[in-house]
């Protein structure tokens, strides 16, 4: 028993030294759209060993605009309606447990032309957007940082945009991270105008007024507070999005806690019978956890507190993997009416499939399958060369050599 745990330990580290860095390519390696228009980056994974991690970046690490989105598994980058600030490199970077490696990609953004026609029936171009003036947008939020109000006053919260083109606004409520949207108004040059009235104890809190348009986006936020009235403290209500949910070895989850109560509760995080994983961002009510692996399967627990009492709400979570081959022995000596038997081991969510092959030939009749493992009696010459091993499941494949010589 001792020989064969020793064996297998062996095997392990010999298939862990062979691994290799991933090697990847964009397809189209530079695009050219017009405003408006959308295009798409493919990054495709060439080599290297599974699992490979893709994600996308700016070349100076600025994070990717809000009209930019990745998927599926980050091996598309779509950038929709494009606007100038699209314009220029992005990366796609591969990480496995070998090392990491990028290719580049470049975009460039046509501004559109505007045409006019003359009084002599002419068409003549009078002018084009890359030379009109054009201003990202600001917002100015009257009256602006801490605002304070007594239990039943009514207070208006004033937001004016500027910018060309002109900004779209909108009225957002903060509440641990997450963005409740409480009005939206088409481009304007009017103040948007955001109405509390007969304010109440659970009307504290902050309110963000956000102007966008094709040159990006600004905001402003202001913090209400409530004093005075009758105060009723009430225990917090929790509930946490998606409740279960599948995820594949490397993906990055997000899960969202929603919480009701007053005063306002205090949400934290844990996992059950286990500390949270290592590569995981907690904020408020958001709970993000990066490349995660077997080993983060689990419920993961959102607590809720305030001065009236404590709640938990729950997500249960499981992770699967693609299958990981390995033979044993990956080397074999015999002599020719000697036996051959090779084992295939893998790990992986089931169910697993195991297809055996000779490379550069067929199987011998002779061959049988048994158990993942394959047995040659009575072995000939003919019988040398490389077995390959090849494992799948619903998540991928895996596969796993081992060569014979027959003396």
């Amino acid at each position: 028993m001792a020989i064969y745990i020793a064996a297998v330990l062996l095997s392990v580290l010999l298939s862990a030294a062979g691994q290799q860095a991933p090697a990847v390519s964009i397809e189209p390696q530079s695009a050219t759209v017009r405003q408006g228009e959308s295009t798409s980056f493919h990054c495709q994974v060439l080599g290297g060993s599974q699992p490979v991690r893709l994600e996308w970046k700016r070349t100076n690490n600025q994070p990717l605009p809000d009209n930019v989105k990745t998927g599926p598994g980050g091996s598309v980058l779509t950038i929709a309606n494009a606007r100038p600030g699209n314009q220029g490199t992005y990366r796609c970077i591969a990480t496995n447990a070998a090392g990491k490696t990028h290719s580049t990609a470049s975009l460039t953004v046509k501004r559109k032309y505007r045409h006019s026609r003359s009084t002599n029936g002419l068409f003549t171009l009078i002018f084009a957007s890359s030379l009109m003036p054009t201003d990202p947008p600001k917002v100015r939020v009257t009256p602006g940082g801490a605002v304070r109000v007594t239990v039943g006053e009514t207070v208006n919260l004033e937001c004016q945009a500027s910018g060309r083109p002109r900004p779209s606004v909108s009225w957002f409520r903060l509440n641990h991270g997450d963005e409740t949207v409480l009005s939206s108004s088409a481009a304007t040059d009017t103040p948007v105008v955001m109405q509390v009235s007969s304010a109440r104890l659970e009307d504290a809190g902050v309110y963000l007024c956000r102007a966008q348009s094709s040159e990006g986006s600004s905001e402003a936020r202001v913090e209400l507070t409530v004093e005075g009235g009758t105060y009723e403290a009430t225990p917090p209500l929790a509930s946490v999005v998606p409740a279960e949910l599948v995820a594949v070895e490397g993906q990055s989850v997000t899960f969202h806690c929603h919480v009701s109560g007053s005063p306002t509760p205090t949400i934290s995080w844990s996992k059950l019978r286990a500390p949270l994983p290592w590569l995981h961002k907690a904020q408020g009510g958001t709970l993000v956890l990066q490349n995660v692996g077997r080993q983060d399967s689990g419920q993961y627990i959102c607590n809720a507190t305030n001065a009236a009492g404590f709640v938990e709400a729950t997500a249960q979570m499981e992770v699967e993997t693609p299958p990981y081959a390995t033979c044993l022995p990956e080397q074999l000596r015999v002599r020719a009416g000697d036996p051959i038997h090779l084992q295939c081991l893998a790990h992986g969510t089931t169910p697993l499939r195991f297809l055996w092959s000779k490379v550069g030939g067929s199987l011998p009749r002779r061959a049988e399958i048994r158990d993942n493992s394959l047995l040659i009696g009575q072995s000939r010459t003919a019988d040398a060369g490389t077995y390959k091993c090849v494992v799948t499941n619903k998540h991928g494949s895996s596969e796993a050599t081992a060569k014979v010589t027959v003396r």
